[in-house]
């Protein structure tokens, strides 16, 4: 049979030379593959700026952040500071020649806890009263010396001097 006779047959080109295939992403395709890589460059970028500028504004050291501060003892809280939810500490105390300042919007309650974490005694401080709730209410001198006491059976003036008035 002749060639003519099957159309659909490619012909074979004699040509000795290597054939080259091109391989890759090409056009369109390219063009949104590097956008892609650059937008993730920039996104990388951005986080790192933002990264670095919170831990800037917040103060962050090696040490702590802002005014608290990791110490072999616990943490030291320097400054004024604001507590939203209660407050659980072994401690508290101010620098030495500086006073501790407490303050509330209605009043301010520590409580005395067991191993049970039931409450033992409390002290409330409001604004109409301060009330002490506890077995035995004593009250002394720096050197100490009995003032005041008070329990379920007695109330025990302990002062030299005692003035009564009305």
């Amino acid at each position: 049979m002749p060639q003519e006779q099957y159309p659909h047959r490619s012909t074979m080109q004699t040509s000795e030379g290597p054939q080259v295939y091109k391989v890759g992403i090409y056009g369109w395709r390219k063009r949104c593959l590097y956008f892609f890589v650059l937008l993730l460059m920039i996104l990388i970028l951005v986080n790192l700026a933002m990264t670095i500028w919170i831990l800037k504004v917040m103060n962050f050291t090696i040490d702590g952040m802002g005014n608290l501060r990791i110490t072999e003892k616990g943490l030291k809280l320097e400054g004024d500071s604001e507590f939203l939810k209660p407050l659980y500490a072994k401690e508290i105390r101010s620098r030495p020649g500086n006073p501790l300042y407490f303050q509330s919007a209605r009043n301010v309650t520590v409580n005395i806890l067991n191993e049970k974490t039931k409450v033992l005694t409390r002290l409330v401080t409001g604004p109409q009263a301060v009330e002490a709730h506890s077995q035995k209410f004593e009250v002394k001198t720096l050197s100490g010396k009995l003032l005041f006491s008070a329990d379920d059976n007695e109330v025990v003036v302990g002062a030299e001097r005692l003035r009564v008035l009305g």
